[in-house]
């Protein structure tokens, strides 16, 4: 296991102006729609919305170094970033937010990025599972799974992990430390302050990098899923970075953290140090970042008109799909459940 924690993993690669071009534009398009999630939380479009920003970094860094004809990708239910940068219409992921779909109106297997998962730390065993079938497919693809410091303190990771670890399976363990779980600080509930840290007790490499720095996210990224193709077995990222907004939009984090603390992760905002970068490549100027812009803004209104109009799940549909046969609890629940729709 290796622990390090790069200034920058700026490489051959990550000086590509065009790939810093696309990170750039894809975190812009990313930011607005997810400030608009929160409007439209706010407005009573969606019922509740898990907002991402200040992650953008982490999450687009990360999902950019895949390769969607081989590699699979596990959320949790705040990877829009992930999303997006996957080419998934971000109407399709906020119809979960919306109500209109359960886990994710597209095809999850086009898409190669599973359907959102609520239980905390779940999605990391799936990951697992298929990393596993890829193994023994012999196909070259790799896993993915995404999950938060808070979640690592879940059974799931230390089964999850540990199965990674002794089976050398291909899997990405992308842990976005975003300095809190709910109203819980990391100091608080990572035993020895770090994940990438607990690397080593499974066998596997472990890095800590600066989730704010789009080119480290993507580089390391990069480095793990070379190292999976060619045997080198599982990694452990541990991406620090820090979320802006609340836990959800039920959240109130002035109740928990200090105005202070935000201010300082503020003045490290991912999306400014990305145009900042950017600007010193000398290949874009002012046009670049107001065309960035309008097309940003011009997606979210398209986005926000479609979730509007998105229809509701037939109520039925919390019954009829839970078993392929219905105990008679469930039945009794759904006709309670009728009756009261007809008062």
């Amino acid at each position: 296991m290796t622990l390090t924690t790069p200034e920058s993993a700026v490489g051959a690669r990550g000086d590509d102006a065009a790939l810093l071009r696309r990170l750039y534009r894809t975190m812009v398009t990313v930011r607005r729609l997810d400030l608009d999630g929160v409007a439209m939380q706010r407005q009573g479009i969606v019922p509740g919305y898990a907002p991402m920003r200040g992650q953008e970094a982490a999450q687009v860094g990360s999902a950019a170094a895949l390769d969607l004809a081989r590699d699979f990708a596990f959320p949790t239910y705040r990877e829009l970033g992930v999303a997006v940068t996957m080419g998934v219409d971000p109407v399709a992921y906020l119809a979960s937010h919306q109500g209109a779909w359960h886990g994710g109106m597209w095809d999850a297997a086009a898409a190669r990025l599973a359907p959102i998962n609520a239980v905390v730390g779940g999605a990391v065993t799936h990951a697992v599972g298929w990393a596993l079938g890829a193994k023994l497919d012999r196909n070259g693809g790799c896993a993915i799974a995404y999950f938060g410091d808070g979640a690592s303190s879940q059974g799931d990771i230390h089964e999850a992990m540990n199965t990674a670890g002794v089976s050398q399976l291909p899997v990405v363990f992308f842990c976005q430390n975003n300095g809190w779980a709910i109203s819980v600080p990391t100091s608080k509930q990572v035993a020895g302050g770090s994940v990438a840290a607990r690397a080593a007790g499974y066998g596997m490499h472990g890095v800590r990098i600066d989730g704010n720095d789009v080119v480290a996210v993507y580089e390391a990224t990069r480095d793990a899923l070379d190292r999976a193709r060619d045997g080198g077995g599982p990694t452990v990222i541990e991406a620090m970075t820090y979320r802006l907004g609340p836990h959800s939009t039920s959240d109130d984090p002035g109740r928990y953290r200090s105005l202070d603390e935000e201010q300082s992760w503020l003045a490290r905002d991912p999306l400014s140090l990305c145009e900042e970068r950017l600007r010193a490549t000398g290949t874009v100027g002012d046009d670049f970042f107001a065309e960035v812009s309008d097309t940003a803004n011009a997606l979210t209104e398209r986005v926000r008109a479609d979730v509007a109009a998105l229809g509701g799940r037939p109520g039925e549909e919390m019954f009829d799909f839970v078993f392929a046969d219905a105990p008679a609890a469930l039945l009794g629940q759904k006709r309670a459940w009728e009756e009261s729709r007809h008062g």
